[in-house]
């Protein structure tokens, strides 16, 4: 994928750390443009040196403080990008929290609605403002990230895992909807990753996520979990025009063969496979549950 991404500009939102740090390299590396965005100013002032540094004659790299689950934040990120960039081509949304973990009647209110905020609004409102961008230029790419709350029930983490299921379905019905304007919608799983956000988990400790989970994190923790140059791949993947056409989709990094999928366009566009979808008795071999 080298220079998959030369003559691009791309926003990444939560990129100070972490994943949307990587992100950011991997596509300042792939030959992008980037504008980065996160809430704590001095880290971001720090991750856009880091990424700068990365950048060749052309590239621009710019950070703008926000947070992106405030109107009034994401509207000035925007604006901003429209001033360095003739054309925006791919938004990663990458910001999200955990949340509170415990069981849901011990759970602060207050935090589990602020975990919705941040990994709902946080998505949705990056692609509100971006959208009237994409459509007048015909094109565009949005990189949602989600994990595993999207597809398993996770007790303890339930903020955490239905915001990862609504922003799923929020991104596959988002993308019929702007599909006839050369605008591609995916959402990436990127695998239990090595973070701040797998430390918090272990500080919560197992009162708090249930023994089980717990001794299954510490132990990805100690085997160092899944890298996030692996992540990063699929993310740059999904903002490179060798991914045009491919929408709607919940793409693992680690278990799916991603890298194959141009070549399978039309069957993914004809099937619901990597989708959000209801299991019925015939999908397990049962020949009960149908009228």
């Amino acid at each position: 994928m080298t220079d998959a991404l030369k003559g691009r500009a791309a926003i990444v939102t939560g990129a100070s750390q972490g994943l949307g740090l990587e992100i950011a390299r991997a596509y300042a590396r792939a030959g992008a443009s980037l504008l980065i965005c996160a809430r704590d100013h001095v880290l971001l002032a720090a991750a856009r040196d880091e990424v700068a540094a990365l950048a060749t004659d052309g590239q621009v790299v710019e950070a703008e403080p926000a947070d992106v689950s405030k109107p009034d934040d994401v509207e000035r990120l925007a604006a901003r990008a429209f001033v360095l960039f003739p054309q925006v081509h791919v938004l990663v949304n990458n910001a999200g929290v955990y949340g509170p973990m415990g069981p849901l009647e011990e759970t602060e209110w207050a935090a589990w609605a602020r975990a919705m905020e941040i990994n709902i609004y946080g998505s949705v409102l990056p692609c509100r403002a971006l959208l009237p961008h994409f459509k007048r230029h015909r094109y565009g790419k949005i990189v949602q990230l989600s994990g595993g709350g999207a597809t398993s029930p996770l007790p303890r983490l339930s903020a955490y895992a239905a915001s990862k299921a609504a922003i799923v379905r929020f991104a596959e019905s988002l993308a019929l909807e702007v599909k006839e304007f050369g605008i591609d919608v995916n959402t990436m799983a990127p695998g239990t990753l090595n973070t701040r956000m797998l430390d918090e988990l272990l500080s919560a400790g197992p009162g708090a996520v249930g023994q089980d989970f717990y001794e299954r994190m510490a132990k990805i923790k100690a085997q160092g979990g899944t890298p996030l140059d692996i992540g990063a791949a699929l993310a740059v993947f999904l903002g490179a025009a060798v991914s045009d056409g491919i929408t709607g989709r919940l793409i693992s990094a680690v278990w799916d063969l991603w890298e194959g999928l141009p070549a399978r366009r039309a069957e993914l566009a004809s099937t619901d496979i990597y989708t959000l979808r209801r299991v019925v008795p015939r999908d397990r071999g049962l020949t009960w549950g149908d009228r």
